[in-house]
């Protein structure tokens, strides 16, 4: 490869493993579908909550795990006018209430107003039933303690869906490839997540994309608290790491100081019982990215490395879920598109059999209170 070329790679942040795909080293292998089998458990269950469209993947999970959507609830005119073209059979409630008192649902799913999802789920657990949250699934540690509280109490399910890593087939089978040592311990993963901070084509008609709330630290949260959710939970599952502490982290509003209530820029740095973390969030993704952000995940281990983009391949392959896997004897592309996203039978499973096979509560607690701590001493930043 002529040195103009390797420089470019480089310069463009493709890495060591898309080097050597450009230089033909690497061989490239594509994932078949698994054969489809028809879930083992059926549970009705409801929607209290659609101020976030990651409630449509949180639904098609349960739907794939078994689950029938019976009804729902939402805030918002124009999100319920979407959700009803979507689900026309599915009744609609007039209030939360409704929904949290309904005899015939074992499971409640919410995409509310970010601030607003724990005290949902408190009530539906004592109410009798588990609930499972969009990402930040808590935003104070005050909430944070309610919730343990009431799990205690009830026994119920309090699961939150950090969706970059339980619903990208590539970061699946990413674990699939650790678990089987593919390249050895894993140390240290680094998570750079950017996103894109106004939809719908921009800001030419006057408008955002976003809701009131988006704009809101105190509702959304925080941008480590929302965005870095994702990221801690894959620090902490691909490292194995059932102890953690933050070691530093900041965040700033760099960009948009008609939005002072936004924060678009933040980072972290971890260190777990058996590995390290760095974390980067922002809300940057310029307009010529044909997806709403370039996710990648480093995961190094001591006999190889996995790189990860989530999204899209800028170097021009279709579609998302690309993973490359570096070990001591080659250098491999995988097209990992077809890898089926076992989370959604599991958590139904779960809430079948009171078992935490999709994800424990020790695991969904400690990625949010990690982020809640480092949310609140995170330094300010400024940029002249």
């Amino acid at each position: 490869m002529s040195n103009d070329r390797r420089d470019f790679l480089m310069a463009a942040g493709l890495g060591s493993a898309a080097l050597a795909l450009a230089a033909g080293e690497a061989k490239a292998e594509v994932l078949a579908p698994a054969r489809e089998e028809e879930p083992q458990h059926h549970i009705r269950f409801a929607v209290c909550g659609i101020s976030h469209d990651h409630i449509y993947g949180m639904i098609g999970a349960i739907q794939r795990g078994g689950g029938e959507l019976v009804a729902a609830w939402g805030l918002e005119p124009d999100k319920l006018a979407g959700f009803r073209r979507r689900y026309p059979d599915v009744t609609l409630a007039a209030s939360q209430d409704e929904i949290i008192n309904r005899s015939d649902i074992q499971l409640i799913l919410s995409s509310h107003i970010a601030n607003e999802r724990a005290g949902i789920g408190v009530r539906a657990m004592k109410a009798g039933k588990d609930f499972l949250a969009d990402k930040p699934g808590i935003t104070t540690l005050g909430d944070l303690a309610q919730v343990r509280r009431t799990i205690a109490e009830t026994g119920r399910i309090y699961g939150i869906l950090y969706s970059e890593r339980l619903e990208v087939p590539a970061a699946v089978y990413a674990g699939e490839l650790i678990q089987k040592g593919a390249i050895g311990k894993v140390i240290q993963t680094i998570n750079i997540a950017p996103h894109q901070v106004i939809q719908n084509g921009g800001l030419a008609g006057g408008g955002t994309g976003r809701p009131e709330w988006f704009w809101s630290d105190t509702q959304f949260g925080g941008i480590l608290c929302d965005i870095g959710s994702h990221q801690i939970d894959q620090f902490l599952y691909y490292t194995g790491s059932t102890k953690a502490e933050v070691l530093s982290s900041q965040v700033g509003n760099v960009h948009y100081p008609q939005y002072p209530g936004l924060e678009d820029f933040g980072d972290m740095t971890v260190r777990g019982d058996k590995g390290s973390g760095y974390i980067r969030v922002d809300w940057f993704t310029p307009d010529g990215l044909a997806t709403w952000g370039d996710g990648r995940l480093t995961i190094l281990g001591t006999d190889g490395f996995i790189e990860i983009r989530k999204n899209i391949d800028i170097g021009g392959r279709p579609g998302g879920s690309h993973l490359f896997l570096v070990d001591q004897k080659e250098t491999k592309y995988v097209d990992c598109q077809q890898v089926p996203l076992p989370y959604g039978e599991q958590l139904v499973q779960d809430v079948v059999n009171r078992t935490e096979t999709a994800m424990s509560q020790a695991h969904c607690f400690l990625a949010t209170e990690l982020v809640l701590k480092a949310q609140h001493q995170a330094q300010r930043v400024k940029f002249s």
